[in-house]
Order: C-alpha cells, then sequence, then structure tokens
C-alpha cells in the first residue's frame, strides 16, 4: 500500500570530493547535482511505495550558483503531486559547508545561510501494487 502523500521530503547531504572537480576554480559540472537529486528521488519512492521506482523525467532545472570541490551540499526532494502510478518532485540543492583553499589545502567553513545552487522539477513513476 502506497504511502505516498504531497509534502514527504527526503534529505541528502554530501562532501564534494577535490576528484570531482572538472573546471578551472574547483568547479563541479552540473550532473553531479542531477545525480544526486536521482539519489534523494529513489528514497522518496522507497519510503512512499516501497520500490526504487524508475525517473521518467525533468520538466525544468535551474542551476543558479556554482558547487566546488570541497563543498557539503544538501539535496532534497518533496512531493509535490501524487498520480496513480507517477508522483511529481520538487527538488532543491544547498551548498551548507564551503572548502576554503585561499585559506589552506584543508580549510573550510560553515555557511551562516544555505546557498541554493540548483532546482528542478521532475517526476518519477512506481509500479502499480
Amino acid at each position: 500500500m502506497s504511502k505516498a502523500t504531497v509534502g514527504l521530503t527526503v534529505t541528502h547531504r554530501r562532501y564534494v570530493p577535490y576528484s570531482h572537480a572538472h573546471y578551472a576554480g574547483n568547479l563541479v559540472d552540473g550532473a553531479y547535482v542531477l545525480a544526486l537529486f536521482g539519489d534523494v528521488a529513489t528514497e522518496v519512492c522507497i519510503q512512499a511505495d516501497g520500490d526504487e521506482g524508475l525517473f521518467a523525467s525533468y520538466s525544468d532545472v535551474q542551476f543558479l550558483q556554482p558547487l566546488r570541490a570541497g563543498d557539503v551540499v544538501e539535496v532534497k526532494a518533496t512531493i509535490s503531486r501524487v498520480g496513480n502510478r507517477s508522483r511529481d518532485l520538487d527538488f532543491s540543492a544547498y551548498v551548507v559547508c564551503r572548502g576554503r583553499p585561499d585559506q589552506s589545502g584543508s580549510a573550510a567553513e560553515v555557511l551562516a545561510e544555505p546557498l541554493e545552487i540548483t532546482r528542478a522539477k521532475g517526476t518519477v513513476v512506481v509500479p502499480v501494487g
């Protein structure tokens, strides 16, 4: 029996290692955040429907600020609509800690306010059970 309800939210946090930097300034490509959105969507499906589900589509993706190696990123997925087999999800990604290579090779700081870097809307599909 489905427990899918509008408002169900799942949150993940992850440290972004320097090995994931692809561009000057230790920038990380946007696909990294989209992969994290896929991971958090999977947990939403498991919690709501007892199945990993399948990611069907993104209807909107906005890259607002850069993600850098050395950051700690928090991603959230919230169910915004429940259909028979589909669930619409609202995604957000925030940097909550940022590396400070300008101070030392291992310096970092907790940001006073999380920095929103990416937001998206997507749809997942789960089996009829």
